[in-house]
């Protein structure tokens, strides 16, 4: 059972909202998290737009957000490569780069290759270059591991089978920067400083979010919406708790 003392961890697509289409109930559940004072933070593996842009898309759709409550993987590789002073290839959309902004960025030699969500901007070139770098020596950070993601046309594939693909190529496991990853669990609980037991996970994806969170210590909430399956609960992963959507999260009823 979720104790009403929990720190939270919201995932944004398929938990508040399907591609463009609001899912009913979050700006309810976002305000009684403030109204009980809980801390929480927004945990998504979005690359494709900054924390602002995501704060904007979450107030167009009521719910109450702010740019510093936005915890996402281009953050948390900035963090990396900056106490490295590191330089890296970025293979990311404009919105990942600027919060990438103090990162060294070098395209000839770089320590690091980033490889992020650059949607229908991905090409063979793009590819084959990032695959260039790191067979010169470069290591692979990956925004994430997330299979694919759910598009008002239909599934699309997200960071994870590209970050597979160029890591099965050159045989180097990624830095995972992004769920499922612990560590970035780990950060996000540091980022609200608590202890990670105390936080629940809330997301639509069983082994993303669900087992990610559970292997940092943390508790898992499943949502069926988004990407949901009903295959998605013959996996190895249990969630703590099931609901049919945010709605149902601290409800009174």
């Amino acid at each position: 059972m979720i104790d009403q003392s929990s720190a939270y961890l919201f995932d944004l697509d398929g938990v508040f909202y399907a591609d463009t289409r609001p899912i009913p109930g979050g700006p309810d559940v976002i305000a009684r998290v403030r109204a009980r004072g809980l801390p929480f933070r927004f945990v998504t593996n979005t690359t494709s737009k900054g924390r602002v842009a995501l704060a904007r898309k979450l107030q167009s759709l009521g719910v109450e957000a702010h740019p510093h409550e936005i915890f996402q993987p281009a953050v948390a590789a900035a963090q990396f490569l900056i106490e490295r002073q590191a330089s890296a290839a970025l293979f990311v959309m404009d919105d990942a780069r600027r919060e990438l902004a103090g990162v060294r960025e070098d395209t000839r030699h770089p320590d690091y290759v980033v490889l992020g969500d650059l949607g229908d901007g991905w090409t063979w070139a793009k590819l084959n270059q990032a695959l260039r770098y790191l067979l010169d020596g470069a290591q692979l950070i990956a925004l994430g591991m997330s299979r694919y993601w759910h598009a008002d046309d239909g599934p699309r594939l997200d960071v994870g089978p590209l970050a597979a693909a160029l890591a099965f190529a050159v045989g180097q496991q990624p830095i995972v920067l992004g769920k499922p990853a612990r560590d970035f669990f780990l950060l996000a609980a540091r980022d609200l400083a608590v202890d990670p037991a105390r936080c629940v996970m809330v997301g639509d994806d069983i082994i993303t979010d669900i087992g990610g969170a559970q292997a940092a210590g943390m508790r898992g909430v499943l949502v069926l919406t988004g990407k949901f399956r009903p295959s998605d609960l013959d996996e190895q992963v249990k969630p703590d708790q099931i609901l049919n959507s945010i709605a149902e999260l601290l409800s009174d009823e």
